[in-house]
């Protein structure tokens, strides 16, 4: 599936060439100020509100979660007429995922620079996305850059914006674990974003602690929320207004309950994968009233242990990777969540479903220390200790369901796009 296009941007060419300026032009008169990237005029000509041209920003991401977290952001900025040129540019760094979501959210793109090659390593990833994104920066001529979170797209394009010397607005700084691998290398990417970053838009106080300990000046610092909970209550309406039921999710009776399953991060590959599996195997052998849904992730890595292991069990459906709408469905019906992403993690307490995260460690601690998640690794026999509790222990289970929000409030886009103003708009 293609990412949605504007009907201007509708053929605008790949690997980072600009929409068709012939095709703008029928728009013209059209269209508004903020209307996306390129712009409705000639560039330096005025805008219709201010008198001056509206500053240039790119929204750069590459993978399923970034479109996430960065649909918000881009809907506030293209919501402010007059304010901004937005310009929406994809490096595919996962493809199949991300063009997924891209309708599901109702984004439309202005460059893909499809960087995607099938097994390719972290080397070839960020020299193909450096590359093609120099090309796209030199034709947008961005005023700032916004990147999310800790991809490796996110880390190319904060140094290929620093390289041309142009301000870089982090969504998501300052999660740490202080393990340079773990998550590998998303914990180093980050790091080094915060150093490059003009803005580190911090999602709680405890991330601004990390970014002041690490040198970075407080005036750079904007705690904001984080931008997935903006993203969360917007799908959840839509949901529920809709009624939508996510499709490759059983149908349950009164007595079973749905424990949902992502696990796609590097570091688990091999025995540590393995050992969840195990665990999801020795859980639904021993608790009849469970029905698990594993939303596998296309890596071979992940797909082919999975399928090896715990294919072929009674009530373990393995189904493709879910699009946001039906995932946070699948959410909202489940009994508990067993996850490595860090999404989920801010996701679920605010639907008040237990979250026990596969890994070692977590840079997202505040939903564990109020009590709504838990850090269980990777370890089988872990794994089902701590599940088959909250399937038991009626109390353990209620203290981690009462809903919480510990991340935000769902206004964090419209924050760090009023401090972006003050950055390259009018309020400069």
């Amino acid at each position: 599936m293609n990412p949605p296009r504007s009907e201007t941007a509708r053929n605008s060419f790949r690997q980072g060439e600009r929409v068709s300026e012939e095709r703008v032009a029928k728009q013209d008169s059209q269209e508004e100020p903020c209307s996306p990237w390129p712009p409705p005029r000639a560039a330096g000509s005025p805008s219709k509100s201010s008198g001056i041209s509206p500053p240039k920003v790119a929204v750069v991401f590459g993978t399923r979660p970034e479109a996430i977290k960065l649909a918000p952001v881009i809907r506030e900025l293209k919501a402010r007429n007059g304010c901004f040129r937005t310009a929406v540019c994809i490096t595919s760094q996962h493809n199949e995922l991300l063009q997924q979501a891209l309708s599901i959210l109702e984004l439309t793109v202005d460059y893909d620079l499809q960087i995607m090659r099938e097994n390719q390593s972290l080397y070839q990833v960020m020299t193909a996305a450096m590359s093609k994104l120099e090309a796209m920066m030199r034709e947008v001529e961005p005023e700032a850059v916004i990147v999310q979170g800790d991809t490796s797209t996110a880390f190319a394009a904060a140094l290929a914006s620093y390289y041309i010397k142009v301000p870089v607005c982090h969504v998501e700084a300052g999660l740490r674990t202080y393990d340079k691998y773990a998550p590998f290398p998303e914990e180093i990417n980050r790091r080094l974003i915060a150093c490059i970053a003009e803005l580190n838009f911090a999602p709680t106080p405890k991330a601004r602690e990390n970014l002041l300990r690490e040198g970075i000046p407080s005036d750079k610092i904007a705690v904001v929320g984080n931008t997935v909970i903006d993203n969360l209550l917007w799908m959840v309406e839509k949901i529920k207004a809709s009624e939508f039921n996510a499709p490759g999710i059983p149908s349950l009776s009164p007595q079973e309950k749905l424990i949902l399953v992502t696990s796609h991060r590097r570091e688990n590959f091999g025995p540590g994968f393995e050992g969840i599996c195990l665990a999801l195997r020795d859980i639904v052998q021993k608790h009849p009233e469970v029905v698990v849904v594993f939303s596998v992730h296309p890596n071979p890595n992940v797909y082919l242990p999975a399928h090896r292991l715990i294919g072929n069990l009674p009530r373990v459906h393995l189904i493709k990777p879910l699009d946001y709408r039906s995932f946070v469905a699948a959410m909202m019906k489940s009994y508990l969540i067993l996850t490595d992403s860090g999404g989920v993690q801010e996701e679920a307490p605010v639907l008040g479903k237990p979250t026990l995260v596969l890994r070692q460690v977590t840079e997202r601690p505040e939903a564990v220390e109020l009590g709504r998640a838990k850090v269980v690794g990777t370890q089988q026999q872990e794994i089902v200790r701590e599940v088959v509790r909250l399937l038991e222990d009626s109390d353990a289970y209620r203290e981690m369901s009462s809903p919480c929000s510990p991340f935000g409030d769902g206004k964090a886009s419209k924050r760090i796009v009023d401090r972006l103003e003050k950055l390259v708009g009018r309020g400069r």
